[in-house]
């Protein structure tokens, strides 16, 4: 089940509160006696995060739990660096499950949010320290989302009392709220300069097209700019995949990709997906100083769209 991005959370009482964790959202499933981790685009994760496999091996036999694998600083907060290897020291890999699809082999997601969560909470807390049960926030929502940004935590996310599990799906009983301004994007092409690769170009999808945003050169770190260079070059494709480029003009930031411009690009097959912060869309409908964070190998690039133009 996925959330809807918003710029704004709805208040009330039919809404349950918990945290956004900035990290890879995964599956885990005791199969019979054998624990798996899957990610949601069904990549394997056991040999990633061994230590959380065997956590999940003290589940019930026959039991699925949804949820976020997430490495923890020294301060206890969730950095995305540190899971993907970026960061200094040894970080504390844990998943924090959030939901329930099966509980000893009964399918349980049409079962409410509620009576959900509250057999997912029993589960885990017979569960080693590596698993653990994503809280409920029943406080104010200003107050909270004055913590998450205090705290710098990636965000928010808005559940409907009373909803049931929809495998698949994006829809209003789940909503997200970032406290900073950022999402994913799909990589569809480069600009290579020399022996490393000195911008990103990335996008999201309206339907079926493929929509060009920003072409991304902070935050990637210079030897990683030489490494990407001989992988992207594999994965190069003739033609642009962005369907709303050429551009006409530089536009208001000097940062249109124009046809001049678009001689220097390579191509890419788009589905590596990245995410990036930024300060703001522009009236062009372009990232204004986009920055790179990652990669997410845990994600399906046909999901990626422009958050706010589905709240």
């Amino acid at each position: 089940m996925l959330c809807q991005g918003m710029e704004r959370l709805p208040e009330g009482g039919e809404w349950r509160y918990e945290l956004k964790l900035d990290g890879f959202r995964a599956v885990g499933r005791k199969a019979g006696r054998t624990a798996q981790l899957w990610s949601r685009n069904q990549k394997n994760f056991a040999r990633r995060f061994p230590t959380i496999v065997k956590g999940l091996g003290g589940l019930p036999d026959d039991t699925v739990v949804d949820g976020e694998v997430v490495a923890l600083d020294e301060h206890g907060r969730p950095s995305f660096d540190l899971l993907q290897g970026l960061g200094t020291g040894e970080p504390c890999i844990v998943l924090y499950a959030f939901d329930l699809l099966m509980l000893r082999g009964w399918d349980v997601r049409d079962w409410t949010l509620e009576e959900r969560r509250g057999e997912l909470r029993e589960v885990v807390r017979n569960l080693s320290d590596t698993i653990r049960y994503s809280e409920t926030f029943e406080v104010p929502l200003p107050e909270l989302e004055g913590a998450v940004r205090e705290h710098r935590l990636e965000g928010i996310v808005a559940k409907r009392a009373g909803s049931l599990y929809r495998t698949g799906e994006r829809c209003h009983d789940w909503l997200k709220w970032r406290a900073n301004r950022g999402q994913e994007f799909v990589i569809g092409g480069y600009i290579p300069n020399g022996s490393v690769v000195d911008s990103l170009l990335v996008g999201y999808y309206n339907g079926r097209e493929f929509m060009y945003a920003a072409s991304v050169r902070a935050g990637l770190p210079s030897e990683f700019r030489r490494v990407l260079l001989p992988h992207f070059e594999q994965l190069q494709i003739a033609r642009c995949p962005f369907v709303n480029l050429p551009e006409r003009t530089e536009g208001r930031w000097g940062e249109g990709l124009t046809a001049a411009k678009m001689a220097a690009c390579r191509w890419l097959a788009p589905f590596l997906v990245a995410r990036i912060e930024f300060l703001e869309w522009t009236s062009e409908n372009r990232l204004r100083h986009p920055r790179f964070v990652g990669f997410r190998s845990d994600q399906h690039a046909r999901d990626i769209v422009r958050e706010e133009a589905v709240g």
